[in-house]
């Protein structure tokens, strides 16, 4: 099966008075058509740069300075603005963290809808674009009467399924959702992301899901990719991962979470992530790392197949395989104590 999209060795760099900026170093992952693929990690980590550099909408000092985005066969990176224009909505869509920033707050929600499609081509008559419309909204669960409304009028799960419905407008073959419901209170959350799945189920599209939630992770993406300090990790399939990581960092992430069926002490996080201008030499993660090792400092660690369908990037590996252990980590409870 040829995928939908291919990202290949992306290095996206912010040219800086101070220094330049890694923000994604050599990340490389793909999604076959109707896949669900999550990107997670901290702040700073990379995984809205990623997003950015797919759309081409990274802005000044930042700048794709290598690498291929491969959408249905076609990189991205090398088409001119006016054709990359023409590929946004029609072939990769958007839904971005902030619906308000999205929605212009002045118009109503049918002529924003309207200039999306005539920027496309699309010249609907009133009849046409208002009975599309009428269908997308219904579609994300929402009333027809939505259309004649501002976004002010909205509240916030509202606005976000809006913006999930101009989304899939044109049926991309690919949506971008950035952190969809990380300004929703819990109960919205899970009506926006079964609004989401369902859409992406009936258009069979895939989506890039960029979260710092492995619980939202867990229930939504058939596979994930971890990020830390623009570099990832570890990537597999969601179960595979969460039954046996293989990074200290995936690890940290997931001991980190409380669980509702155990009194235990709960498991905090190392440290802070290392500043995107000053990374550490050898592993990014060493300074934070509960197994850290003296060639962990000054060699970085090659980026592996550990496991069937699972890759990772710790020397952890390397004392594996020389032992003939079946997994380098112990609990991190074990190697703090």
């Amino acid at each position: 099966m040829t995928p939908v999209l291919q990202v290949n060795d992306l290095r996206v760099y912010f040219n800086t008075p101070r220094a330049v900026v890694k923000a994604v170093d050599d990340v490389s992952f793909s999604l076959n058509a109707g896949e669900r693929f999550g990107l997670i990690g901290e702040s700073g980590s990379g995984k809205s740069t990623i997003a950015l550099a797919i759309m081409r909408l990274l802005r000044a000092p930042g700048e794709v300075k290598s690498g291929e985005v491969l959408l249905d066969g076609e990189n991205l990176l090398t088409l001119s603005d006016a054709e990359m224009r023409r590929r946004r909505l029609s072939s990769v869509a958007m839904v971005t963290q902030g619906a308000m920033n999205s929605l212009n707050p002045v118009i109503r929600i049918r002529q924003q809808f309207a200039d999306g499609l005539n920027s496309h081509g699309m010249n609907l008559s009133k009849d046409q674009a208002r009975e599309h419309l009428a269908d997308l909204l219904t579609r994300v669960g929402l009333k027809r009467e939505v259309a004649d409304m501002y976004p002010h009028e909205l509240s916030g799960g509202m606005k976000q399924r809006v913006c999930i419905a101009f989304a899939i407008s044109l049926r991309p073959s690919l949506i971008i959702a950035d952190e969809p419901t990380s300004a929703l209170d819990v109960v919205v959350q899970r009506q926006v992301m079964q609004t989401l799945r369902q859409v992406q189920e009936e258009l069979g599209a895939a989506v890039i899901l960029i979260g710092h939630d492995m619980g939202l992770m867990a229930q939504f993406a058939d596979r994930i990719g971890v990020l830390y300090a623009g570099k990832l990790v570890e990537q597999g399939p969601v179960r595979q991962i969460f039954r046996k990581p293989e990074h200290p960092y995936t690890r940290l992430l997931m001991e980190s979470l409380p669980s509702l069926e155990e009194k235990e002490t709960l498991v905090g996080g190392f440290g802070s992530p290392p500043s995107a201008a000053e990374r550490p030499r050898g592993c990014v993660f060493h300074p934070r790392c509960p197994y850290v090792m003296d060639r962990c400092i000054d060699i970085e660690p090659v980026y592996r197949q550990v496991a069937p369908n699972q890759w990772a990037a710790c020397h952890l590996h390397d004392e594996a395989d020389s032992s003939g252990m079946e997994s380098p980590l112990t609990p991190l409870k074990e190697a703090r104590s």
